[in-house]
């Protein structure tokens, strides 16, 4: 009966380490990427922040818009000029998320230019976010909450009806505010691939 108990204990524990090894591997690296003269103190603070969801995390330099994304008759760049050129420097194991001051758009709806706070592939590697829609009051909470959204797109997440849900619709609006967290479906998800959420 001992030796049974000892097995027992050392097989949990053989199962135990997988699941956690299992979980460590299937966390991708999540790369910031500044764009043009985005703040370094503001990029070092989503650092920090995505950091507390996902440890493996890696601030880069910042770097130039890429080359014809920039849409001049409106002076904005386009976000799907952009994630497309990200997401051709990294590695296979990563995602990447681009972070702009300048104001973003894509294509939507019929509309050639409709400006737009944040962009990401779904699922992808890649995503974009600027600051230039978000309202100055709480453009910080603002601005994390948003590369979280993107962040969600990427690993699969399509928009919720919850409300308070980060990955809630814009529909055109900045309802960032009133959004809380995750919903618990959209949470579920994130940490069977591997986030940290609280």
């Amino acid at each position: 009966m001992k030796y049974f108990l000892f097995g027992l204990f050392c097989f949990l524990v053989s199962c135990t380490n997988k699941k956690s090894e299992n979980s460590i591997q299937a966390q991708k690296v999540i790369v910031i990427q500044p764009l043009g003269n985005f703040s370094l103190n503001q990029a070092k603070r989503v650092f920090s922040e995505i950091k507390a969801v996902n440890p493996n995390v890696v601030l880069r330099k910042n770097i130039d818009f890429p080359k014809g994304s920039y849409y001049k008759p409106r002076n904005r760049y386009r976000a799907d000029s952009i994630i497309k050129n990200l997401k051709n420097n990294i590695d296979k194991d990563s995602v990447i998320v681009g972070l702009s001051e300048f104001d973003i758009s894509t294509t939507k709806n019929g509309i050639k230019d409709w400006g737009i706070m944040g962009l990401g592939y779904r699922p992808g590697k890649s995503c974009v976010v600027s600051t230039f829609r978000l309202s100055h009051k709480t453009k910080n909470e603002q601005f994390f909450k948003l590369v979280l959204h993107e962040l969600g797109h990427t690993e699969g997440l399509s928009h919720c009806k919850v409300k308070t849900c980060l990955m809630r619709d814009a529909e055109g609006g900045n309802p960032f505010d009133q959004e809380k967290s995750f919903c618990g479906n959209c949470k579920s998800f994130l940490e069977n691939k591997g986030w940290y959420l609280i």
